[in-house]
């Protein structure tokens, strides 16, 4: 019995003997392999070519358009301009139309008798003639036709008669009274003076009573004019120019 223990315990020590060989011989040729790779020398890679950097652009205002824009502490850096436009003018008022009180026509175009309110004096006026703000553009026994702020107005003779003065009615006691009446002596005219009154009837001035200077003088830049009409002389001055 005791020969059987022994011989195992010899097969087991030869057992254990060969292992701790075995090991040992494992160990040193992972050593040996471990101390070659450490002393292999690795060839390193060239570094890849690097690109070159772009070039900076210049500084320019507008890169700071949003800045500007959405600045939060200034409102008044707003790209929106609120341009308060001005009210536009009143309308420009047309002025009372001139009266018109007959027609004429001497062989050289129609005339227009006319004045430039009522009770105003009143005169013949060619096409093309300024009477006030208007301008007489054309005439004819029916309709007359006139020029104001650029735009023509043609108006029927009828309603342009001056319905001022006084009906037929009324006139003809007036008249029989003078009739009536006793002839007043004639009173001695004064002289006039040999120049244009004042009054500006749209650049032509009426003669002043009296005055006797033949046609053609001229005086204060405005020459004399003296026609002679169905309805007799017609006096007046124009510009001499």
């Amino acid at each position: 019995m005791k020969r059987r223990i022994l011989l195992v315990n010899l097969v087991l020590l030869g057992l254990t003997v060969a292992a701790a060989a075995r090991l040992r011989w494992q160990w040193r040729d992972a050593r040996t392999r471990e101390q070659a790779v450490l002393r292999q020398r690795i060839k390193p890679r060239p570094a890849p070519p690097v690109p070159a950097a772009p070039a900076a652009e210049p500084v320019r205002a507008a890169f700071y358009f949003d800045i500007a824009q959405k600045m939060l502490f200034s409102k008044d850096r707003n790209p929106t301009v609120v341009v308060v436009a001005p009210p536009p003018p009143p309308p420009k008022r047309q002025p009372p139309l001139p009266l018109f009180h007959g027609m004429v026509d001497l062989g050289d175009g129609p005339m227009a008798i006319m004045s430039e309110k009522p009770g105003g004096q009143h005169r013949d006026f060619r096409p093309g003639e300024q009477i006030g703000e208007y301008k007489l553009v054309a005439v004819d026994r029916e309709e007359i036709t006139l020029e104001w702020d650029g735009q023509n107005i043609t108006k029927n003779v009828d309603e342009m008669l001056d319905r001022s003065a006084p009906p037929p009615s009324q006139a003809a006691p007036a008249s029989a009274a003078n009739t009536a009446a006793p002839p007043r002596p004639a009173q001695p005219q004064p002289r006039g003076e040999a120049k244009p009154a004042a009054a500006d009837l749209g650049g032509i001035r009426a003669c002043q009573a009296g005055d006797t200077s033949p046609s053609g003088t001229v005086a204060d830049g405005m020459r004399k004019v003296i026609k002679k009409t169905p309805f007799g002389q017609r006096c007046y001055w124009e510009a001499a120019n």
